[in-house]
């Protein structure tokens, strides 16, 4: 058997060495490839049946010989090169020698190095499923969860949101601080604090009775609706426009008068970035520490929720605007926000320190406060151009599949253009019923109203440019 084969290789490289043109060459050269791996194959399959048969080798050594062989691996090669190799060079052709030559440069410059991971690699089942990269996953609870840059699994201080709805409608809202040991009371039940540590956010936890809660992070908007107050704050519909007024991007020196509970402190911090800064006057002095502390406390949960610092933009101070000429001294601002009963008194004071054609923008709860300040405006003839005066009104609506008593869907009623028509329409809601899907497509009507619970009138918002005479 091997010597055949060994006239056969014989015979295939003389028709190689015989090739007088190039695609002569490749033809042969593929035909001489075939029949090699088949001789090989043969060949090698009953080397490692004698091999098998050997029992002077040991076990310990044979894996030493295998994990040598395997960090000392390279590509693989060629029938060609695996004959050509054991033939002297006189007895090839030049263009087999130019081959040989160029593959031996190739192996040369781009070497292939094995490392102990992919020695690892091999050793594993070939079947298993490969875990993804931990910089973009994270594991809790039995299972992989995305993971994006900032975002990580709920620790103890963080705010929490947690939801009941029923029928589509919330029954159940509460933000809280996770903290160990703690529990969350509610009508539905009882959920530890401990549970919920070291799992995603955004996931339903079972009660104590069995009822399942959403818990999700406090979004901003989210934390000022439900922060400790002390006067009303600055809706987050209301200074969503306030920030469009006044143009805010990062970078931005902004002053604000009347912190309040700090709402607005909060979008414009975030508004300006950590290049910019706020300056947040506060003439109440229990205003000023509820601010205060409300800012301090975002600031707290979002750095364990980020692994990184809120920047620390706002610089609250407890004085009068009014005579606080000092505290603006060398001070410029390209835009102010107010939150005043009478904001016509300190006009006079911040337009020095307006950046020319910035925006005043004044959040006033009457309609006879924007009297006082157009008056006040036109009485002093202050350089401002009131712009705009607008209310914004956010009406929430409730749209839903329309539900029949026993939980079913209901269907759409098509016109009745005959009895062919309706049994075949039956038929096919039927078969879709019995296969689980559900209604098709279209055929389920909608219910669509205005929530029942709305909100209403919360500011007027004016809008003042500054102008130069």
């Amino acid at each position: 058997m091997a010597g055949h084969a060994a006239l056969r290789c014989d015979f295939l490289l003389r028709l190689l060495t015989s090739s007088r043109s190039i695609q002569t060459l490749l033809w042969n050269r593929a035909v001489f490839g075939r029949n090699v791996e088949s001789i090989c194959s043969r060949t090698f399959s009953t080397a490692s049946i004698r091999s098998n048969q050997d029992d002077g080798q040991s076990s310990d050594s044979m894996q030493t010989q295998r994990q040598a062989h395997l960090f000392r691996r390279r590509r693989s090669l060629s029938p060609l090169e695996r004959i050509s190799s054991l033939l002297p060079e006189d007895a090839l052709s030049p263009e087999v020698m130019q081959l040989r030559g160029k593959e031996q440069q190739e192996e040369r410059c781009d070497p292939v190095i094995v490392t102990e991971e992919d020695c690892l690699q091999t050793q594993r089942d070939p079947d298993a499923v490969e875990e993804p990269n931990a910089t973009g996953f994270q594991r809790a609870g039995g299972q992989v969860h995305p993971c994006l840059l900032g975002e990580s699994l709920l620790s103890f201080g963080e705010l929490l949101i947690a939801e009941f709805r029923k029928k589509r409608r919330v029954e159940f809202r509460k933000m809280f601080q996770l903290q160990p040991g703690a529990r969350l009371h509610s009508s539905w039940g009882v959920i530890m604090h401990d549970d919920l540590e070291g799992q995603p956010a955004g996931r339903f936890m079972k009660t104590s009775r069995g009822v399942p809660i959403f818990f999700r992070r406090a979004s901003l908007e989210d934390y000022v609706l439900h922060m400790k107050r002390g006067p009303a704050i600055s809706y987050p519909k209301d200074a969503a426009n306030m920030l469009l007024m006044m143009d805010v991007m990062e970078g931005d020196c902004v002053l604000e008068s009347g912190s309040g509970s700090g709402a607005m402190s909060l979008f414009l911090s975030r508004a300006v970035g950590s290049k910019g800064s706020v300056l947040s006057v506060e003439v109440r002095e229990d205003h000023h520490r509820r601010s205060l502390k409300n800012f301090e406390r975002w600031r707290t949960s979002w750095a364990l929720r980020r692994g990184q610092e809120w920047p620390e933009n706002v610089e609250f101070q407890n004085a009068d605007l009014c005579t606080a000429s000092s505290l603006l001294a060398g001070r410029g601002f390209h835009s102010v926000a107010l939150d005043l009963i009478h904001p016509h008194l300190v006009l006079p004071v911040v337009l020095p320190h307006l950046h020319p054609g910035g925006v005043c923008a004044t959040y006033l709860a009457n309609i006879t406060q924007v009297i006082d300040l157009l008056e006040g405006l036109r009485c002093s003839e202050l350089p401002f151009l009131c712009e705009r005066i607008v209310e914004v009104p956010v009406r929430d609506w409730m749209v839903a599949p329309a539900l029949q008593k026993d939980g079913q869907y209901c269907a759409r009623k098509a016109p009745d253009l005959g009895e062919p028509l309706r049994s075949e329409e039956e038929a096919s809601v039927g078969a879709d019923e019995e296969d689980g899907v559900g209604p098709a497509f279209g055929s389920v009507p909608y219910i669509a109203r205005p929530h029942p619970e709305q909100m209403s009138h919360t500011a007027f918002l004016v809008k003042l440019r500054k102008f130069v005479k």
